[in-house]
């Protein structure tokens, strides 16, 4: 009876612990896959800011390569002004205001092809950095991107005067 007893007790610790133990293991499994869905939701956020930038980025280069081409173009409409000095003088007042924002474009738009460039790089590799870093640095590129089509504006205000 005694044997009978001290098994009894036996299997009822075994069995407690084994509750314990599956309990535990229910709990680690569940935080263990709510961690994964957060991660798995910021990979498809990144993703899509990647997509992005990267849409983004094809957009300032191509605004660029038209910018440059409607610069041209308008150097030569304007150098064939009626008077040859009045053409001239305007000519080159216009150059000089065209080739100021046109130096503007282009500048913003590189220092925006640059961060985004930059941008791509560290969300290719955004285990290694802070999502909040990550977050904060494409607001940034955001807004010279924002100082790169607004530079572009006024050029185009410039080139239909």
């Amino acid at each position: 009876m005694v044997v009978l007893s001290l098994a009894l007790l036996a299997s009822l610790g075994v069995g407690a612990y084994l509750l314990v133990t599956t309990l535990s293991w229910q709990d680690r499994s569940a935080q263990w896959e709510s961690e994964a869905r957060g991660l798995g939701e910021d990979v498809a956020q990144l993703t899509a800011d990647l997509d992005g930038a990267n849409t983004e980025l094809e957009s300032a280069r191509t605004q660029l390569a038209t910018t440059q081409e409607r610069i041209t173009e308008l150097a030569n409409e304007k150098a064939q002004l009626g008077d040859e000095n009045v053409a001239s003088q305007q000519y080159l007042d216009y150059q000089a205001r065209i080739s100021e924002a046109a130096g503007t474009v282009a500048a913003a738009l590189g220092q925006c092809t640059t961060a985004q460039d930059e941008l791509i790089g560290y969300l290719n590799n955004r285990d290694a950095y802070n999502p909040d870093d990550l977050a904060q640095f494409a607001t940034q590129v955001d807004g010279l991107c924002k100082a790169a089509t607004d530079a572009n504006t006024e050029l185009q205000k410039e080139l239909n005067k």
